[in-house]
């Protein structure tokens, strides 16, 4: 009985770590992967270098689009998640060998699934851009 248990207690720690990861894809996409697909549609759509309003619209209403069919997506991720652990928040975790053995009581101080994950999806858009920034983007002053 208990390895069932300790079974079924892994694939739901599994599962739940599967859905965080697609949680914090689809938010590292309102940063990245959104606005640069729209740029790039806009980019293949105008014919000139110094375009009307046309492309210009066509970026704003796909990336609005886009971010609310992705911001539905992470809710319903969300939904998911709370439907595996129980729970929407994350539980600081504290090694054993801290714990107290009158550690029982609820940590307060927990922070909701969403909040952790776009927290994470704007650092790692942060850190992309930077590693961006100095590694491909090159020099924008020409070679004389």
């Amino acid at each position: 009985m208990t390895t069932n248990a300790h079974t079924f207690n892994v694939g739901r720690s599994v599962a739940a770590a599967v859905v965080f990861v697609a949680m914090l894809v689809a938010a590292f996409a309102l940063w990245t992967v959104i606005p640069l697909t729209w740029v790039y549609i806009a980019s293949k759509v105008s014919h000139t270098q110094f375009p009307s309003g046309g492309p210009y619209a066509i970026v704003a209403g796909g990336i609005l689009v886009s971010i609310l069919v992705d911001a539905w997506i992470i809710g319903r991720l969300n939904t998911l998640y709370v439907r595996i652990t129980g729970t929407n928040r994350l539980h600081p975790m504290r090694p054993t060998w801290l714990r107290s053995m009158r550690d029982s009581t609820p940590a307060y101080n927990s922070v909701p699934v969403v909040e952790a994950v776009m927290m994470a999806s704007v650092l790692l858009a942060a850190v992309a851009l930077t590693a961006w920034f100095f590694l491909l983007a090159g020099s924008p002053i020409p070679n004389q």
